[in-house]
């Protein structure tokens, strides 16, 4: 036996699965949100801070006695 859901019935379907999940798990989304909000402010952060060149893997190594 197939199955076969067409696109609309497919949105149907996830959005009210997205809503109950949303009314029975808000914490878990909104820790979501506050973590994904975190990232986007870190990476900002550091976009902005950031005033010069990367520096290379060999440097690093050679500072570490690692140089091979």
């Amino acid at each position: 036996m197939e199955l076969i859901i067409n696109d609309v019935k497919t949105k149907e379907l996830l959005t009210e699965v997205m809503i109950e999940l949303l009314q029975q798990r808000r914490e878990v989304f909104v820790e979501i949100i506050l973590e994904a909000l975190e990232e986007v402010g870190l990476a900002n952060a550091i976009r902005e801070g950031r005033t010069n060149d990367f520096v290379s893997e060999d440097r690093i190594l050679k500072l570490l006695g690692e140089d091979s």
